[in-house]
This record gives structure tokens, C-alpha cells and sequence, in this order.
């Protein structure tokens, strides 16, 4: 499933702000020559020394992990405030949450949104339509104050579900969407567009640190980046074009041997994916390397045999990215092992790779909308 994270443009305050996230089981051109990038990167080089810090400023708010499959943290929306549990994605650019108008039986099982009970609500007569890889939504614009950690949007658009479907099993409420704002399918203003017009975060940059703990210790930040949550020097990775988090990759490889993306090709980093998904043939081509057989819906491979099974790189501007197997297999609820290889349902017209959360928890990531580029840095 492709989710989608906001960001701001416009504004100070002297603050990170840092929303703490849950893990749960989510459903789901090219810059070529060292020169080019390296004259590329200079001429936007962020000042961090201004925006990378912690201190007594610094929100958090704990986020959960559920079993490697989702982050999510806690929101509120309307006077007074209602709390609701969302995906933050990066995939995506719109917020929306179940209303009192659903009644789809996903709707039933999640935190609805009252209306009648908030003094700041306003409804528009204006209506759309999400469809994500494991689920779809239609829902009606509404505007009201939202609320993340000691982030506040005041008339705040977002979505209101009128229908839901796929979302029934899930243990999130609804969705954050984190992208740029010409990739919203409601039109409306992403929240960190908003938050940051208003004056709330001080930098156009949003960061994730994806635990591995089973329940917290994840967080997503807003206005800066905390140190302590990487080893060594942010890389950083120009986007494709301004407008959706893609990047330029080199390669995938195993044992020094190329096994994907072998002339290049686009990878989307994404919060809201749980899994690495590729192109058909490329993914089956790996799961016999590393020997997955086929039961239902997964590929699975002998526990046993997971401390012998090589890593993986992932080469992106000539860096080397390198993803285990004991971070490239997963267990599922009865303890058996499976790849996290999927297949993407992206056009085959050309080969895209997301990466979601099993390489985003090995990597700290940096949203910089101000440079149009992504950080990457090795977790703690």
C-alpha cells in the first residue's frame, strides 16, 4: 500500500518537534556523474548545524511498532479535541479519519469522528476518492483544528470517510499523508503545508526513526533532525523531480552481483509500505536466490537457514545501503519465517521499487522539502 507524508514550506519557530510511532503490520530524470551530484548537493546544502538539535523545545509523542508492519501515533482533531490513530506516509498527501456519516463495517471497528461534538468543525460540499494497494476510501472535505503532539493547525482541511474498503482488519484509524501537496487527491492543503505557512515548524524538513522494538521508541519530527538517532553523516539523495518522494537508484545486489535495477531505476521511499516491493520478475528472481517458496500469499524460507542467507544492497548515488536477512525476513503470528519481497502493482512500464519500513528501520530518513532531497543515515 502507498502511503504519503506532508511537508511545509514557510515560517519559524524554534523547535523539533518529534512525534513518537507505533509499529503495526502495514496491508501496504536521473542525476548521472559525481560531478553533477556533487555541484547538486552544494548548491543546496542545509545548514543542520541550525536545525539539528534537541533540547527543552523538543516534542515528543510515543508512537507504537505493531509487529513491523505499521507506525502509527496518536492525532487529535476539533474543540474539544478527539484522538484518532494514524499511519504517517510519505506516500500520500492527504489526512482523512472515519466519520459519523460511514457505515461501512470497516468504519464500525475504528474511532469515528463526531461532528455535532466540535465547535471549530466546518463542512464543504466537496468530495473525493483514495485508492491505496490494499484499500479504498470516499469521503467529503471538512475543516477543523488538528492537532500533533504541541502542533497546532487551526481550519485544517482533511477527509472525512463517507465508505471504506480493505480497512477493516487494520488497527489504524486513518492516514496522515506526509507528500507534496500536488498529489493530494482532495486538493486540499496538507497538514505540514499548513502547519508550516502558520508558523508552527521552523524548517520545511520531517524525519523518521523507525524502531525495531516491538512497541515504541519510534518517532517521526517535525522542524529538524535529533543526532542521536543516527551513527555517522546524513546522504544525502536529490529527488527525481520536486513532487513526490522518488529517488534515482544505481542497483540492487547480492554477493557483489547485480540482481535488480541493473541500468538504474526509481525507488519511492515510503513510510506507509511495511514491505520492499519490485516488479514481478525481478522480486521471484529473488526469492529463489534466497530459496522462498510460495504459500498463499507469501514467500517463505526455513528459519534455520536465515543466518546463512546473504544481505542485499541497495545502492542509491553510489552508496551502498545494506539490508540483512535478519531485516529482510520477517516471522509472521505462528513463528514462521517469510521475505518481505513483495510485488509492487506499480505500471511495469518501468521499474520502481518502494522502500518501505524493513529498510527504513535501518535507516534514519530526512524529508528535506526545502532541497527537494531525502537524508539517509545509519539507525542507531
Amino acid at each position: 500500500m502507498k502511503w504519503l507524508v506532508l511537508l511545509g514550506l514557510v515560517a519559524f519557530s524554534e523547535c523539533v518537534v518529534k512525534i513518537p510511532l507505533r509499529r503495526v503490520k502495514t496491508m501496504t530524470k536521473t542525476l548521472s556523474g559525481k560531478n553533477m551530484l556533487n555541484n547538486f548537493l552544494k548548491e543546496h546544502a542545509y545548514r543542520l548545524s541550525q536545525i539539528s538539535f534537541h533540547g527543552s523545545n523538543l516534542t515528543i509523542h510515543p508512537l507504537r511498532n505493531i509487529r513491523d508492519l505499521f507506525y502509527m501515533g496518536n492525532i487529535t482533531i476539533g474543540t474539544p479535541p478527539q484522538e484518532f490513530l494514524v499511519v504517517f506516509d510519505t506516500g500520500s498527501s492527504d489526512l482523512w479519519v472515519p466519520s459519523d456519516f460511514c457505515t461501512s463495517p470497516a468504519c464500525s471497528k475504528h474511532f469515528r469522528f463526531r461532528h455535532l461534538q466540535s465547535s471549530t468543525f466546518r463542512l464543504t460540499n466537496k468530495t473525493f476518492s483514495i485508492e491505496y494497494g490494499s484499500g479504498t476510501m470516499e469521503g467529503i472535505v471538512a475543516h477543523d483544528t488538528v492537532r500533533i503532539g504541541d502542533l497546532v493547525s487551526t481550519d485544517q482541511p482533511f477527509g472525512l470517510s463517507m465508505t471504506e474498503s480493505g480497512f477493516e482488519g487494520i488497527p489504524f484509524d486513518g492516514v496522515l499523508g506526509l507528500n507534496y501537496p500536488n498529489i493530494s487527491f482532495s486538493g486540499a492543503i496538507p497538514i505540514f503545508d499548513k502547519l508550516k505557512n502558520q508558523g508552527a515548524i521552523s524548517e520545511p524538513v520531517f524525519a523518521f526513526y523507525l524502531s525495531k522494538d516491538e512497541q515504541e521508541g519510534s518517532v517521526v519530527m517535525f522542524g529538524g533532525v535529533d543526532h542521536r538517532y543516527y551513527k555517522g553523516e546524513l546522504k544525502w539523495v536529490p529527488l527525481i523531480e520536486a513532487g513526490d518522494w522518488i529517488v534515482h537508484m544505481d542497483c540492487i545486489s547480492m554477493r557483489r552481483k547485480v540482481i535488480a535495477c541493473s541500468g538504474g531505476c526509481e525507488a519511492v521511499v515510503d513510510t506507509g509500505v511495511s514491505m520492499i516491493k519490485g516488479p514481478k520478475t525481478l522480486v521471484d528472481n529473488i526469492q529463489k536466490l534466497i530459496g522462498a517458496t510460495l504459500r498463499g500469499f507469501k514467500h517463505y524460507v526455513s528459519c534455520s537457514a536465515v543466518d546463512t542467507l546473504p544481505s542485499i544492497t541497495f545502492t542509491i548515488n553510489g552508496i551502498n545501503y545494506r539490508v540483512p536477512a535478519r531485516a529482510y525476513i520477517l516471522k509472521d503470528s505462528r513463528g514462521c519465517c517469510y521475505s518481505s519481497f513483495q510485488e509492487t502493482t506499480v505500471s511495469p512500464s518501468t521499474e520502481t521499487w518502494i522502500l518501505g519500513d524493513v529498510f527504513l528501520r535501518l535507516y534514519f530518513s530526512v524529508f528535506d522539502r526545502g532541497n527537494d532531497r531525502i537524508g539517509l543515515a545509519r539507525a542507531v
